[in-house]
């Protein structure tokens, strides 16, 4: 998982290191959210690594790489206002800085992970998980929001083994595999990112989708 990590997070950097002040005000794929302040999401969730990296549980993990998701959306108040908060904060900055700082915390963050053994129990958001399964949530969360960064860019999209492990994780959540599903299209509707078509919608019914966003 460290490896599938390190891969999702150069990938993304490697986009971000080409942003330039005019792909500021872009939007994103995160409705509501312009490139700079997904970049600044971005660079919370490597900090937070990067943070769990050297924080150890000191008890049994309570979750998994999939369990992980299941709370998602459960205080939508809590979830407003981070997304408030995250335009706050994110224009207090100019472009330069919110590109170098994710950089940079990307690269340590994916250098933490890599010294920490899988089987180790580490803590973050008030989970305790293996670190394997840590690198999993994060390399997830990076692929979905490279696939959000570059949703009106001309910029490449997140590498093939990152949408692997979405899909592994979006099906095990709707408890079924989606056979005859592109993964993108898995990684797209499982995720809300996109819409359904008819056909897509009769598969998925009687399932709650999306499972996370």
């Amino acid at each position: 998982m460290n490896a599938l990590l390190t891969e999702s997070y150069d990938a993304l950097a490697a986009v971000v290191s080409r942003l330039r002040e005019e792909d500021a005000w872009v939007p994103t794929g995160c409705t509501g959210w312009s490139v700079r302040d997904l970049l600044w999401h971005l660079h919370a969730d490597a900090v937070r690594g990067l943070v769990a990296a050297h924080t150890p549980a000191g008890r049994a993990a309570d979750c998994d790489a999939v369990e992980y998701w299941r709370s998602w959306g459960s205080d939508p108040d809590a979830d407003e206002r981070n997304r408030r908060l995250t335009r706050v904060e994110a224009g207090l900055h100019e472009l330069d800085a919110l590109r170098e700082r994710y950089v940079e915390a990307a690269a340590a963050a994916a250098r933490a992970m890599a010294a920490v053994p899988a089987g180790d129990v580490v803590a973050t958001q008030g989970h305790a998980l293996r670190a394997d399964d840590l690198a999993s949530t994060l390399a997830v969360e990076a692929t979905l929001h490279h696939a959000d960064l570059v949703a009106h860019l001309d910029a490449p999209g997140p590498p093939a083994a990152g949408l692997a492990e979405v899909r592994r994780v979006v099906e095990a959540l709707l408890g079924r595999t989606l056979d005859g599903w592109s993964t993108e299209r898995v990684v797209m509707v499982g995720t809300g990112r996109a819409e359904p078509t008819t056909v897509e919608r009769d598969a998925l019914a009687g399932l709650d989708v999306p499972v996370f966003s």
